[in-house]
């Protein structure tokens, strides 16, 4: 099982990591979604982020941009990030992610490992 989250304001994909409004998280079994719920993070620390999601249970996370340096804390607790992915509705990730359509954009990541 994997739970995937999408971190969101207004409605979509929040564009900058860690300034969204909540997260939308995916209870996914094979190639179905076996729940679907919603969550605040309990803290204001980017740095915090990590240990919050893993104490989720969150395996995957579908980001827009990402700081270079939270990469390796998200690593380090065995949690997937999918960045550069294009500004959409949660429901619409989550179907690409599903038929492993999901892409990120190279602009994006150059972006973010310069």
């Amino acid at each position: 099982m994997k739970r995937v989250a999408i971190p969101v304001v207004n409605e979509k994909l929040s564009e900058n990591f860690g300034q969204c409004s909540h997260y939308e998280i995916f209870e996914i079994e094979g190639k179905h979604i076996n729940r679907h719920n919603m969550a605040v993070a309990p803290m204001n620390e980017l740095a915090d982020l990590p240990t919050w999601t893993s104490s989720q249970g969150i395996t995957d996370i579908i980001v827009h941009k990402v700081d270079k340096r939270i990469i390796t804390l998200f690593l380090a607790h065995k949690i997937n990030l999918f960045v550069g992915v294009t500004v959409d509705y949660p429901q619409n990730l989550i179907e690409e992610y599903l038929s492993g359509k999901l892409r990120s954009n190279n602009n994006i990541i150059n972006e973010i490992t310069q």
